[in-house]
């Protein structure tokens, strides 16, 4: 997919839904795609913004013009890392709406990625946990909890519309890096599985394009989470034990800019093998758990 067609330029309000608006924020990169996309819900006179993104001039300015003159009755942030929420609270001091959404959280360890970095400024006026909503004019946002690229992950379903706002949980372009200490392989998975259960009929992700058969993808995201499972299985089985030597054998072909998030990932699949008895560490080594009669 040619990422320079697929969305309309940045600073313009596209409608993709009756009830939802996108605005694409100008911080395209090798983890965001074309950039962060922020949700405008609403078709009245009373809205809300999903993921205002990251504090630039630019963005926000879209974004208070799309609003209008309607009123912004929530800012919603999916999670806390820089490319999603640091823009609510300048949009919060522009409008005077609260900030709702998930929970507050930083980390002292950032992992390789500079734009995922947390958020350390996030003030929500209200956390909302699973299954809380957040009501406006012909809307209603309801949390769902999605812990795994983060701890504190929360997508938003839209009833009225069969949406689901999916973040950084589901995306259609590319797979979640899961890193730890925060992220966890073992709760990301748990999310998938939630989210398959769900009959929602449109995910709207954070980056990258609609996902129509919301589904498929999930059931193709959980197989390929199984399969990277045994790839790393088979790599410790064939001496390489520590993650620097199984990225570069099981990432062939992918933009080598993308390996130390994928060596955060393979760690989060370590640790979730490990929990199960599978696998087991010694300093940076890993070895296989003899099978018991």
């Amino acid at each position: 997919m040619d990422a320079a067609t697929d969305l309309r330029p940045y600073t313009h309000a596209e409608q993709v839904d009756p009830l939802v608006r996108r605005v694409l924020a100008r911080n395209p990169s090798p983890f965001t795609y074309t950039g962060t996309q922020s949700y405008i819900v609403g078709a009245g006179d009373q809205v809300a913004v999903i993921d205002p993104g990251p504090n630039e001039a630019e963005h926000i300015e879209a974004l208070v013009a799309a609003i209008g003159g309607a009123k912004l009755v929530a800012i919603c942030c999916t999670h806390t890392h820089r490319d999603h929420s640091p823009a609510a609270a300048p949009l919060a001091a522009l409008t005077g709406a609260p900030v709702i959404g998930c929970a507050p959280l930083t980390l002292d360890d950032d992992g390789p990625r500079s734009d995922a970095a947390f958020d350390a400024d996030y003030r929500p006026d209200r956390v909302l946990a699973d299954g809380e909503s957040v009501r406006g004019d012909g809307w209603t946002l309801v949390a769902v909890e999605t812990p795994g690229h983060t701890s504190n992950h929360v997508c938003f379903a839209l009833p009225e519309s069969g949406v689901l706002f999916t973040g950084d949980h589901v995306m259609g372009w590319s797979t979640s890096v899961v890193s730890p200490p925060d992220g966890d392989m073992t709760a990301y998975m748990a999310s998938l599985a939630k989210l398959h259960e769900r009959e929602d009929r449109i995910y709207f992700p954070a980056h990258g394009p609609a996902v129509d058969k919301p589904r498929q993808l999930v059931r193709g995201m959980i197989g390929h989470r199984r399969s990277r499972e045994k790839q790393i299985l088979k790599q410790i089985g064939e001496g390489r034990t520590r993650i620097g030597a199984m990225v570069p054998m099981m990432y062939k072909g992918v933009d080598e800019r993308l390996w130390p998030a994928a060596g955060r990932s393979v760690h989060a699949h370590l640790i979730d093998l490990a929990r199960r008895g599978l696998v087991t560490e010694a300093g940076e080594e890993w070895a296989l758990v003899a099978a018991r009669d």
